[in-house]
Order: structure tokens, then C-alpha cells, then sequence
């Protein structure tokens, strides 16, 4: 989904929470596009079981239509389930759960950006 690459969330891609297992992309996109023209639907596969994780995105060309969208379909039931739907915020980096180690967002891990001196002094400085 492009959004991931802009590094924010921007108001046109949705979450879409508590789909069934046998819910699929053309479902999920059938169940949107009636609130504009949609650009995406990804639903993630857990690699182990090969089946969705119970959540996908849908991408909207229009903010508008994402907005109106989120606004009918949340709370709205697909296959029995209810969907929670809302605004999808990009992956974070670093932290529990990710990826990439803790210290992926800590500016002083990357050897080329440490600055030269005294670090005690630097940490000092940055606190004063």
C-alpha cells in the first residue's frame, strides 16, 4: 500500500478489523466501493497458517470517500461478524512487536550520526 511508504497515515486508507475467515479481498471490496472508487484492499496472510489474520486495509482514491466509508461501516456486520473500522496508521519501527530492534529509533545507534566528544557531556547538554 503506497500510504506505508509515505511514513503517515493519510486519511485515505482504512483499518478494517474482525473480518471472517472466509471473507476476501473481492468481498471486502464489493462492501466499500459503494463510498467511492477504491485503489486497494490487502488483507495480511499469517505465513503459518496461510489463512488471513481477521483484518485487512482498503485505500480510497478520495479522503472523502474513506471518511464516509468509515462512518457507515464501522460497526457494520460482513459473513456474521461485526467490522470495526478507522483510520490505518502506518508500522511502527522498533518497540515490542516489531521487526526491527528497539534501537532502530534511537538517533545515536547509527554509528555515522554519533557525535564526537564526551558523551556524559552531550547527554548533559541535551537536558539542560
Amino acid at each position: 500500500m503506497s500510504w506505508w511508504n509515505e511514513g503517515r497515515a493519510n486519511k485515505r486508507t482504512l483499518y478494517v478489523g474482525g473480518l471472517d475467515e472466509g471473507v476476501d479481498a473481492s468481498l471486502v471490496r464489493a462492501a466499500f466501493v459503494p463510498f467511492g472508487e477504491v485503489k486497494d484492499v490487502n488483507i495480511p496472510l499469517d505465513f503459518k497458517t496461510g489463512k488471513h489474520r481477521g483484518f485487512g486495509f482498503v485505500e480510497f482514491e478520495l479522503k472523502e470517500d474513506a471518511l464516509a466509508a468509515k462512518d457507515n461501516m464501522h460497526c457494520a456486520e460482513i459473513n456474521g461478524k461485526t467490522l470495526s473500522v478507522s483510520y490505518a496508521q502506518p508500522p511502527k519501527k522498533g518497540g515490542l512487536g516489531s521487526k526491527d530492534p528497539v534501537w532502530a529509533n534511537d538517533p545515536l545507534a547509527d554509528a555515522g550520526k554519533r557525535e564526537e566528544g564526551d558523551p556524559m557531556q552531550q547527554l548533559e547538554a541535551r537536558t539542560a
